[in-house]
């Protein structure tokens, strides 16, 4: 449940944009770190923030369907087709992009990703900002790239803060996430439906609507979000295990902080005993280890171990956010 929308914050965040300032706003998937879409020196801005190179597509949120034209040149029926069913919600289409799309937005490429995001925060805000010409606002994960997403305002703070101190000129504080990871990103940019980013929108989801497959993308896709092999990570090195590998892994003396379900978590604490310094017990439910992915990472990753071990859950479709941000949370840092 968020917190009732606070209409002099949101008026001040817009004002701010429009200055050209960044602000980081919560979304229903994570903190966006927003800069208004049509100023080239606000967004790149953002990057300089985040350090994430120009190369790396941004996402531009949008305050409805009826802004879909603006961005994009071409607008298929299966995007009006998915906006219908997901939009507002954390559904991404890239669509081939509009001339007042800059390529300081696509990285240069000649797509655009769109979102119209539900939160009723940034619903407002977006209202307000968008004006009568569909303004949007571009809003990658306000963190330092290639870290833990934040999904709070107090992730937000400590890693990137506020002026003096920090980068931001502000955060709008909307509540804690109530996804927790990012949007699903499907390419509508070329001949079929792809996914280029698995999200809380599944690809059963997808395919009940297009009554068609919609495959994970290949190497020709478009740049997207969130795709490089290492991202979403800790500075604590990250390891997925299965019961199996307990023994294994209890060789040597360093501590460790465990991420389990309740039975493998027992049999870590018998393997590792007091080298433990935190434990976490999760469910066996996609949806709740999808919520709360991110705030568990931050835990974890503060809580002074040398290693952190997450139990590998499920390879079935069901589960792909997950592991697929596990996965790039656990991969080599020079990936």
């Amino acid at each position: 449940m968020y917190p009732p929308i606070d209409t002099a914050a949101v008026e001040r965040a817009a004002r701010i944009l429009s200055e050209g300032g960044p602000v980081a706003i919560p979304t229903e998937t994570v903190y966006g770190l927003a800069a208004d879409a049509d100023n080239r020196d606000a967004v790149l801005k953002t990057f300089a923030v985040k350090g994430r190179p120009t190369n790396h597509p941004l996402i531009v949120h949008i305050a409805g369907p009826e802004a879909l034209s603006a961005w994009a040149c071409v607008v298929p029926e299966e995007a009006r087709l998915l906006a219908k069913a997901f939009w507002p919600g954390p559904l991404t289409m890239v669509l081939p992009k509009s001339e007042r799309c800059g390529g300081f937005v696509t990285g240069g490429q000649a797509s655009v990703a769109l979102r119209c995001p539900s939160h009723p925060w940034i619903q407002a805000l977006l209202k307000r900002f968008a004006g009568s010409t569909f303004k949007g606002l571009t809003a990658p994960s306000a963190n330092t790239f290639g870290k833990i997403s934040p999904t709070c305002a107090a992730h937000v703070a400590e890693d990137l803060g506020v002026k003096p101190e920090g980068s931001l000129d502000m955060i709008l504080d909307g509540g804690r996430c109530e996804v927790g990871v990012e949007s699903t990103i499907i390419n509508l940019s070329g001949e079929r439906p792809e996914i280029l980013r698995h999200g809380a929108v599944t690809r059963a989801m997808l395919e009940a609507v297009l009554g068609r497959p919609v495959p994970d993308a290949g190497s020709d896709a478009p740049r997207a979000s969130g795709r490089l092999k290492s991202h979403y990570a800790p500075g604590t090195p990250v390891t997925l295990f299965s019961a199996k590998d307990i023994a294994a892994l209890a060789a040597g003396n360093d501590k460790v902080a465990v991420m389990a379900t309740a039975d493998v978590l027992d049999a870590c604490k018998k393997a590792f005993g007091n080298r433990i310094v935190l434990e976490l017990v999760m469910s066996r439910e996609e949806a709740d280890w999808q919520h709360s992915l991110y705030e568990n990472l931050h835990r974890l990753d503060k809580s002074g171990a040398a290693r952190l071990l997450i139990e590998q859950p499920p390879q079935t479709p069901e589960w792909a956010a997950v592991n697929d941000r596990l996965g790039r949370a656990a991969a080599a840092k020079d990936a």
